[in-house]
C-alpha cells in the first residue's frame, strides 16, 4: 500500500493558527494561514490531501465557512482529514458530524486538553459507545500519541476497544515526552497506525554539556529515518496516508518565523516527493 501525502495546519504551526498557544496577541500574524490557504498550499505542491488540525478548530468557524470549505475542497480535488483535542462525547459528537459534512474518512484526536487528562477505562468507554457512529460515518479515529501515556497504553486502548474503526494516528516525536524512544513506540503503535505524522527533529547537545535539545527539522534533514518508519508502517496495511508536520524553531520576529517555516515546508515536500514513498 502507497500511502497518500498530505499536508496539515501543523505544517504551518506558526501561521495557521489564529489563537497561537504562548504567544501574545500583539504578537500574531494579522493574516494567519486559513483554511483556504492550506488548500491552495496543497494544489501548488501537486497534493491532494489536507489535515486540519486543532489549531484552526472547525468548530469554531461559521457553517458558511464549512460548507465554503467543502465546496472548494471539492472543486480542487482535495480530500479533508480533520483534527481534533480533548476526548469528550460531546466534543467527538461534534467532530463525527463534521468529518461526514467535510466527507472525512479520518479523525484524529489529542485525548487531552488543558487540565482535562481522562483514565484509560474513561477513553476506552468514550470509544466504545462512538463505534456504531464512526461505522456509520464510514470514518475511523485515530488517536495520536501524546507525551502522558506510554506507547503501551495507546496500544492498550486500541485493543480493549477492539474496533477497526479505532486506531493509532503515529507521531514520530511526541513520544518523547513520555520517555520513549522512536524504536519502541514504532514497534508497539505500527500495527495500529491508521495516520503518519512525518516530523523530522534533530537531538544537540546543549553547549553547557548539561542535557540535550529536541526540536525540528526539515523532513530528510533531521535524525528520522522517514523510509525506515513507512516501511515499518505500511506492513500492516491499515495506514493510508502520511502527513508532513513541523517543529519549526522560532526565529527573532513572527515573519522570520512564518517565511522560514514556509522555506521548511517547500524542501521537506520537495524532498518527500523524491523518495518515491508516497502518491500525491
Amino acid at each position: 500500500m502507497t500511502m497518500q501525502l498530505g499536508i496539515s495546519t501543523y505544517t504551518y504551526g506558526w501561521s495557521a493558527s489564529a489563537h497561537r498557544v504562548g504567544t501574545a496577541s500583539a504578537d500574531r500574524s494579522e493574516n494567519p494561514l486559513d483554511e483556504q490557504g492550506l488548500l491552495d498550499r496543497a494544489t501548488e505542491f501537486g497534493l491532494r490531501l489536507v489535515q486540519i488540525g486543532d489549531n484552526l478548530p472547525l468548530h469554531e468557524l461559521l457553517q458558511e465557512r464549512i460548507v465554503n470549505l467543502k465546496n472548494s475542497a471539492e472543486k480542487q480535488g482535495i480530500a479533508i482529514e480533520l483534527g481534533a483535542r480533548g476526548l469528550t462525547e460531546t466534543h467527538l459528537e461534534t467532530y463525527i458530524g463534521l468529518s461526514q459534512t467535510l466527507n472525512s474518512r479520518l479523525l484524529r484526536f489529542v485525548i487531552d486538553e488543558g487540565a482535562y487528562e481522562p483514565s484509560i477505562d474513561t477513553i476506552i468507554g468514550l470509544l466504545r459507545n462512538a463505534v456504531p457512529a464512526l461505522e456509520g460515518a464510514n470514518l475511523t479515529l485515530g488517536l495520536e500519541n501524546h507525551d502522558r501515556l506510554l506507547a503501551r497504553e495507546f496500544a492498550e486502548i486500541v485493543e480493549r476497544v477492539g474496533s477497526p474503526n479505532v486506531g493509532i494516528c503515529l507521531d514520530s516525536v511526541n513520544s518523547m515526552g513520555a520517555g520513549e524512544g522512536l524504536i519502541e513506540v514504532v514497534s508497539t503503535l505500527a500495527p495500529y497506525t491508521v495516520n503518519l505524522h512525518l516530523k523530522d527533529f534533530g537531538i544537540r547537545r546543549l553547549p553547557h554539556l548539561m542535557g540535550f535539545q529536541i526540536d525540528g527539522r526539515p523532513a530528510g534533514q533531521g535524525m528520522l529515518n522517514i523510509p525506515w518508519l513507512v516501511e515499518q508502517v505500511s506492513q500492516y496495511g491499515r495506514c493510508q496516508t502520511a502527513i508532513l508536520e513541523q517543529w519549526v524553531v522560532p526565529e527573532e520576529t513572527l515573519a522570520e518565523t512564518i517565511a522560514k517555516e514556509a522555506a521548511w515546508a517547500d524542501e521537506s515536500i520537495m524532498y518527500l516527493q523524491k523518495t518515491g514513498l508516497f502518491k500525491n
